[in-house]
């Protein structure tokens, strides 16, 4: 068959650039440093590889903005440096073959007509001796632009296709790989074109080893999670075609289980890979799949690069191409079912160094981007609606986490299969005690300085309606917790956790203070400085907003995973969706029902959930969806040990206790203390 009209153009662009980052990388025509740059930089394009993003070569790399800024000044080498980190994809786009033939295209063509710039805007030097252009130092103001109108221009390719790989299953380069290689040999994972570690080669390794019916087992309990989040919230699957597996390399005999179970439910798969355009990449989140990050530092240089391009014009320029693509595919998004994702947890912790070489957003940038973001996730859901998908999230353990690996991974396959049935039980005893205050208090011990007061909605029929969901393992695995939206009015005080690890990221010694369900104060010790510290926790916790309300309030009743944690030291290890479920938890940002507000849900008792609005969205929620809804939803969780009272305060003052020095006293769910005896 001959390939269309449209391929051979692109391909013959594509040779073009080629034939050009050839003769380029051994061009004599800018003076040093600058002639260096692009010379080292079209030989990565041709060629380049991981080793060349290593750590230990991280001080003298261009995509390094310190070294970028030492060398060409702080704005020029601010420019080069985003150059440079972008033009890092290149190494998985090339694993994909012409299937990202336009990507590679214009990555090349951005990185050319850059240097074009440079070229035509350089005179030849006096010096007889040499041929070598000197740079003006305007130059940056040319090329500021040259790069901010490229991204912008190819909105089309990089913010559509990342839609289309989301709802269409035939864009399947993983699920190719997934279901046909050898998994039996980790070399497979070479196939993906991501970074992989030793770490992740284990994995594979171990993954082989396991014997088919624990793999089948596994993929059971992640799809039928899945699915029963469709029928506890009274959804129909049956409209469904499709699911989005998102998961880390190194799981691929359990994704492949897990395709063929969903298979086997009607439900076709999507598997795409983590955001790569600085178009879409939004951040730190690596939402897809992904290999291992190969300079974590790196990533967080450049975690803010679009404040080089974000303004109202691209903005409106993205929603637009959004919309277009959403309505040219609104037949496969109508069908898109919602994520199911696996993630992994027992990596080492990073401990990010601030620089102020990086690109950082503006204070209207971010208002700006928080804005588009909300703008956007309204555009999806008018595709895909927020009322009739689902989700479901599990996560596993990987070798980095110690010697322990295989003992705690077997602990916690366990933990994801606990029975739902006994937990119910004792969490319904736990929900009737909440439900006689009020409000509810949540006290510190030792150097945990919590004291916390959360108010709780109104109940109008006790018999018929309450505040806090009975969670069982359906869509958040494993089982474990009760959980209400808190009335922001009243709720108040502070929340302190000596350390918790959020989204990847270590948190010390973290505060945030609330009054009438707003963070109004926020601290932690990981930086030297007070702005340090803040500036983390706006852009990592507060996700660039000037304050967010207390989204949940929830008592996590998973002792079995606590004592796990506990047993192999690895409780700053676990992922959220673990940690969330070993004690009380807080939620900053939207609630846990959001978008789903008029969806009526029922506890397994029958009494319907009442508290799912609080003031800000039911002001908003109607008459402004996009200032409704925050688009972020934080846990963080205080541990048992650093517990020393929950109860609940009636109108009367009389306090209904729920857990004293980290064990459980409602009568009915004592045996939610039996794990944690010799423990605490």
């Amino acid at each position: 068959m001959s390939a269309s009209p449209e391929y051979e153009l692109l391909k013959e662009r594509y040779d073009l650039a080629g034939y050009r980052l050839i003769s380029l990388k051994e061009e004599q025509l800018l003076a040093d440093p600058y002639g260096e740059y692009f010379r080292k930089e079209a030989k990565f394009l041709l060629d380049g590889s991981y080793e060349d993003l290593m750590p230990e070569r991280y001080d003298s790399s261009y995509t390094n903005p310190v070294y970028a800024a030492k060398v060409f000044g702080k704005e020029m080498g601010r420019l080069l440096s985003f150059l440079s980190y972008e033009l890092t994809s290149i190494i998985p786009l090339r694993a994909e073959g012409d299937l990202r033939l336009e990507d590679r295209t214009i990555l090349c063509e951005l990185f050319l007509e850059v240097y074009t710039a440079f070229l035509a805007e350089t005179e030849a030097d006096a010096d007889a001796e040499s041929s070598a252009r000197p740079v003006p130092e305007t130059m940056a103001d040319i090329i500021r632009p040259v790069i901010r109108n490229f991204i912008t221009d190819y909105t089309d390719v990089t913010v559509a296709d990342r839609i289309r790989d989301l709802v269409d299953p035939s864009r399947d380069f993983a699920k190719r790989i997934i279901m046909e290689a050898d998994l039996s040999d980790p070399a497979y994972l070479d196939l993906f074109g991501e970074y992989v570690n030793d770490d992740t080669r284990r994995l594979a390794s171990f993954m082989s080893s396991l014997p088919e019916e624990d793999i089948r087992a596994m993929a059971k309990t992640f799809t039928g999670g899945y699915i029963k989040g469709f029928e506890t919230t009274g959804k129909d699957i049956s409209k469904k075609k499709t699911v989005n597996i998102r998961y880390n390399l190194g799981f691929e005999r359990l994704v492949k289980a897990s395709v063929e179970s969903f298979r086997e439910a009607g439900l076709d798969v999507t598997i795409y890979r983590r955001p790569l355009h600085a178009a879409v990449r939004g951040g730190l989140t690596r939402i897809g799949y992904c290999g291992d990050p190969v300079n974590e530092q790196m990533d967080y240089d450049h975690r803010e690069d679009d404040a080089l391009f974000l303004d109202k014009a691209f903005t409106e320029r993205k929603l637009e191409v959004a919309r277009n693509t959403f309505e040219e595919v609104k037949e496969l998004a109508a069908v898109f079912g919602g994520p199911a994702v696996m993630e992994r947890f027992g990596t080492k912790d990073f401990d990010p160094v601030n620089h102020d070489e990086s690109w950082s957003f503006t204070d209207e940038q971010r208002r700006l981007k928080t804005e588009s973001r909300a703008r956007y996730t309204e555009i999806q859901n008018e595709y895909i609606d927020p009322e009739e998908r689902s989700f479901t999230i599990i996560s596993y353990p990987v070798p980095e986490i110690g010697r322990d690996f295989e003992k705690i991974f077997k602990e916690t396959v366990n933990i994801n299969t606990l029975p739902y049935e006994s937990y119910q039980r004792m969490q319904q005893c736990i929900i009737e005690e909440l439900e006689k205050g009020e409000n509810v208090e949540i006290k510190g011990k030792g150097g945990n300085l919590t004291d916390l007061r959360i108010s709780l909605a109104n109940v109008v029929d006790i018999t018929k309606q309450t505040v806090f969901e009975n969670c069982v393992a359906d869509v958040n695995i494993p089982v474990g917790e009760v959980f209400t939206t808190p009335v922001l009015k009243g709720t108040n005080g502070l929340l302190h956790v000596s350390q918790v690890y959020i989204n990847g990221l270590v948190f010390r010694e973290l505060k945030l203070t609330f009054e009438d369900g707003y963070v109004t104060d926020y601290s932690c010790s990981n930086f030297d400085t007070v702005d340090e510290n803040r500036k983390y926790i706006e852009e990592n916790i507060l996700h660039h907003h000037k304050t967010l309300p207390m989204g949940e309030f929830a008592i996590g009743t998973n002792s079995t995973a606590y004592v796990m944690a506990k047993k192999y030291g690895i409780f700053d290890k676990l992922p959220i969706l673990i940690a969330e479920k070993t004690g009380p938890h807080f939620a900053v940002g939207d609630t846990c029902y959001s978008r789903e507000e008029e969806i009526h849900t029922y506890n397994p008792d029958g009494r319907e959930l009442i508290a799912k609005d609080n003031e800000h969205t039911l002001e908003y929620r109607k008459s402004d969806p996009v200032k409704a809804y925050y688009n972020c939803h934080t846990d963080i969780t205080i541990p048992y040990e650093e517990l020393g009272e929950i109860a609940s305060v009636d109108d009367k003052g009389n306090r209904h206790i729920i857990i004293k020095d980290g064990f459980f006293t409602v009568p009915g769910a004592e045996d939610l203390n039996v794990p944690l005896k010799g423990m605490i």
